[in-house]
């Protein structure tokens, strides 16, 4: 297949590009190398194998249109994105124009000149907001979903919460009604906390591999809130398998949107990474509190039993072996991380 990998150079995309090459697929990717670690990760992926690179942003619609139009990709994986829910309060019309017009600008490119892609497009959970009516229990080290103990499903109503969720809810309802309206094979995966190697985690965005770095460098983390949050990880290999099989079902399952996360096997709380962390360094977390940020959700948890059902996927790396696996990557590319995070 020819294929497009939007923010290409992210944590996401060099992985996913890497999967495709090895697959034999012919990948372009494209990304204007904005984010800490893209270049180290486009700099991985160029000894992985051959392929194109396009500096751009997602932002520049005539270019985005040019691209598709001399492409002709069977396959476009839109993961180009500002990601931080901080950032989005700080920056929201930057937080915008990445967001939702530069998903726009890939549909509209899509529409024009390539109306035969498939698009898979990397939406998030935060469209269901904060979950006010969900209900929260508490327990020791955690937040529990008593009443909906498989997590949340793709029949709870949108409430977006933050400009990040605004933007991102935004370009998943274009993505949906794209094909509705013009017929295009779009789909949108609502991800949840997605991490594993090659993520550059920062405090704001990717709390897993933050901690998992700032620990081995001795740095302190901050806990926003209790330390109780929970979330459903998912490692990114098992994110890329669930791509690969959309891509083989597209046809039953255009328009439609997916929760996809570890699902209810495979949920960590803050306090719990941090007790799996020392117990694989064998030195103790620094750690501290502090407010509440904007957004946040006591527990989330994805029911992800639709996508099992309509193309056969499911998770396979547990979290023990995910953390496992982030963290030996972590200790063994020391360099990769100590000038960014002393610049912090």
């Amino acid at each position: 297949m020819k294929v497009l990998i939007t923010g290409g150079a992210g944590f996401i995309g060099c992985n996913a590009a890497q999967r495709f090459l090895q697959l034999g697929d012919s990948v372009t990717v494209l990304d204007d190398l904005s984010r800490a670690g893209s270049e180290s990760n486009l700099e991985w992926l160029r000894m992985q194998a051959q392929f194109d690179f396009v500096r751009a942003s997602v932002c520049d619609a005539a270019l985005i249109r040019e691209i598709f139009r001399t492409g002709q990709f069977e396959v476009a994986i839109h993961l180009a994105a500002q990601v931080a829910v901080t950032t989005s309060v700080s920056e929201p019309r930057r937080d915008f124009e990445i967001n939702a017009l530069g998903t726009l600008n890939v549909l509209e490119a899509i529409r024009e000149v390539s109306p035969r892609t498939i698009l898979l497009n990397a939406s998030t959970n935060k469209v269901y907001g904060k979950l006010p009516a969900m209900v929260v229990a508490e327990e020791a080290t955690r937040y529990v979903l008593p009443q909906t103990p498989m997590g949340v499903d793709e029949k709870q109503a949108l409430d977006f919460h933050s400009p990040y969720g605004c933007s991102k809810g935004a370009a998943d309802q274009y993505v949906i009604d794209y094909a509705r309206i013009y017929g295009l094979r779009t789909v949108n995966f609502r991800q949840s906390c997605i991490y594993g190697t090659r993520q550059f985690g920062v405090e704001d965005q990717g709390w897993v591999a933050w901690f998992t770095i700032a620990h081995h460098l001795c740095r302190p983390v901050t806990i926003y809130g209790t330390g109780k949050q929970v979330r459903d990880i998912l490692f990114v290999d098992d994110l890329i398998d669930c791509y690969l099989a959309a891509i083989e079902s597209i046809d039953t399952l255009a328009g439609q949107s997916f929760n996809i996360g570890g699902g209810p096997g495979n949920t960590l709380s803050l306090l719990e990474l941090i007790e799996l962390l020392g117990a694989h360094s064998g030195k103790p977390v620094q750690y501290a509190f502090d407010e509440w940020r904007p957004g946040d959700q006591p527990a989330y948890v994805s029911d992800i039993r639709r996508a099992g059902e309509l193309f056969g996927w499911r998770p396979r790396i547990s979290v023990g072996e995910g953390i496992e696996r982030l963290h030996h990557w972590v200790t063994t590319n020391s360099i990769l991380f100590a000038e960014k995070v002393a610049a912090a």
